[in-house]
């Protein structure tokens, strides 16, 4: 396939930045997206041009740092990572408009990468379980209703991309928030710090930059592990009820 890329540049947190187009041939349909953006920064090397930076590790759909918006779609035209996105979703002359996830949480360090940092400063408000650690307990010692354990162990699976972020309208990370508010609140485990676990979290949530939930879906619609939009209704309720129990 030869395609016309169009990247965002920004040399740094501070300049500004632009759209630059580049032209690419060859580029085989079994290739992964990530794939194709290596051999354009090979190109890029041979003609003496500075590669385009873009974020990764796993390239398993595991990690979450690949995250980038693809003809205006966070991860692109599949229910995947980008690494797990491959070009036979794309055809021969396509145009494909590559740009950092858009978020004041989400500032840009260069071209593609952004700093996530946020959500770990969320998750370090409350997204734990305060306890001893040492030799693991004998499993059925707590025990824990099998249909909770299995939506618990569902919505754990939230790899903390910034997808749901990226694609809703109003920047909020309460997919993201409500995944790890109601893993934790499905377990025993969670229950002492139930109430101070979502003030803290949804108070840091805001400090950061990220804008209120009104429900539009797009989160859901755009996340690779399909965290059902439900989880916010969790969250929204036991913010309620810590609210209720003065907290």
């Amino acid at each position: 396939m030869n395609l016309t890329l169009k990247i965002w540049r920004q040399p740094d947190a501070v300049t500004a930045g632009a759209i630059h187009t580049y032209q690419l041939a060859d580029v085989s349909p079994d290739m992964s997206f990530l794939e194709m953006l290596d051999v354009l920064n090979e190109q890029l090397n041979d003609q003496g041009e500075e590669p385009v930076a873009f974020e990764h590790d796993c390239r398993e759909g595991i990690c979450g740092s690949c995250g980038l918006m693809i003809n205006g779609e966070a991860h692109g035209p599949e229910v995947t990572t980008t690494c797990q996105l491959h070009m036979r979703s794309f055809k021969d002359g396509d145009t494909i408009t590559i740009e950092p996830w858009r978020s004041e949480g989400f500032p840009v360090i260069k071209d593609l990468v952004v700093d996530r940092s946020a959500f770990d400063r969320i998750i370090q408000q409350g997204g734990f379980v305060s306890v001893n650690t040492g030799a693991a307990p004998e499993a059925h010692s707590v025990p824990v209703p099998k249909e909770d354990a299995d939506r618990a162990f569902n919505v754990a699976t939230c790899i903390a991309c910034g997808a749901c972020v990226a694609a809703c309208p109003n920047g909020s990370a309460s997919l993201f928030m409500g995944a790890k508010i109601t893993h934790l609140g499905l377990l025993p485990q969670g229950q002492p710090e139930r109430d101070s676990r979502v003030v803290n979290m949804v108070a840091q949530h805001d400090a950061e930059g990220f804008g209120g939930c009104t429900n539009i879906g797009a989160c859901t619609a755009s996340c690779p592990k399909e965290i059902p939009l439900d989880v916010i209704s969790q969250l929204n309720k036991d913010l309620r009820t810590a609210i209720r129990h003065g907290h």
